[in-house]
């Protein structure tokens, strides 16, 4: 009677032990940024968000939204990334190249995310039409940077002396040494390596944006004075939406990403609190022109489900090929 009792127990134990187990955590990649900036901020509160619900979360660096665009169609286990929507209109519009529109047929909005302004660092310069005849930095081919730079100068037609492709890190670093006069840096509002690697001592200052044909083409924003320590008046610049993106492969990642998704969505205010200044302005129902959101997260919002995971090999990247052919003079 007794060892009936005993193997009873040891039955229940067991059955306690089985149904307590979690189920196994999901391994998921988002690729975002340079580490001094927004993307990279946001990626970081993403991981610890989604961690406690079941999903590790890999946050890759990168030279930004033309290496995102192409990693999330290209990289391993990378099914989300962070993209600038002037670069997600450009992938669209372009006809000419097979490739860019294999990518622009199945790259997904999961989510709009916020503004990201065009920050344009330099020494007594005032306005943006005042690069013409300078050198400016305008980040590393593949980066959102690089792409918004090129486009701004081509729409204003002003012409700097010369365009230098370097890294923002590297940008700040010749722009204190004076050996170019301008850098852009492409982000939200507050930048980490404006806020922590210039000082008024540096005697820089932001450039306006106030062209008329950038304006028409880009949405002008403010951000206001004291936003970075030494930034003593609001400037006025224009700016680009930031997305949350992934890419239909025809259900590999369906369920992954609307579980995340939904996650996002119902935990908004902890981000808000927990997170980069820039989740206070992030509104996820933001209609961004052009895009719809994906299905596999659209059923998610409404309802939940269990997960799955995969992915193809890398390669180089022809979505940085044929912008580099389309803007070539």
């Amino acid at each position: 009677m007794r060892s009936r009792c005993c193997i009873g127990i040891v039955a229940s134990l067991v059955l306690v032990a089985v149904t307590a187990v979690p189920a196994l955590a999901v391994d998921m990649g988002i690729v975002t940024g340079g580490e001094k900036g927004t993307y990279y901020q946001f990626g970081l509160n993403l991981q610890r968000l989604v961690k406690p619900h079941g999903i590790n979360l890999n946050v890759a660096t990168s030279r930004g939204s033309v290496e995102n665009v192409f990693a999330v169609y290209q990289r391993p286990n990378t099914q989300l990334g962070i993209v600038q929507s002037d670069v997600l209109a450009f992938v669209a519009r372009v006809e000419t190249d097979p490739v860019l529109q294999r990518i622009a047929k199945k790259i997904r909005m999961v989510f709009p995310l916020y503004n990201e302004e065009v920050h344009i660092l330099g020494r007594n310069i005032a306005d943006f039409d005042d690069l013409a005849g300078k050198r400016v930095a305008i980040g590393r081919e593949g980066s959102g940077t690089y792409l918004t730079a090129r486009l701004m100068f081509k729409v204003a037609e002003v012409e700097p002396k010369q365009m230098v492709n370097i890294d923002t890190d590297e940008a700040l670093a010749a722009l204190k040494a004076g050996q170019i006069d301008a850098m852009f840096y492409v982000a939200g509002a507050p930048v980490k390596l404006f806020a922590e690697s210039v000082s008024d001592a540096d005697n820089l200052s932001f450039v306006t944006v106030m062209n008329k044909s950038i304006t028409e083409f880009y949405p002008t924003v403010e951000i206001p004075a004291n936003t970075y320590r030494w930034q003593s008046k609001p400037l006025s610049t224009v700016a680009v939406k930031s997305v949350l993106v992934s890419f239909d492969f025809r259900r590999l990642d369906c369920d992954n990403v609307g579980r995340f998704a939904k996650i996002l969505s119902s935990n908004m205010g902890w981000l808000v609190d927990n997170g980069h200044p820039k989740w206070k302005t992030v509104k996820l129902d933001y209609p961004l022109k052009g895009w719809e959101q994906y299905d596999c997260v659209r059923k998610y919002l409404a309802t939940s489900t269990p997960a799955q995971t995969s992915a193809p090999p890398p390669s180089a990247n022809p979505v940085q090929d044929a912008i580099r052919k389309i803007l070539r003079d």
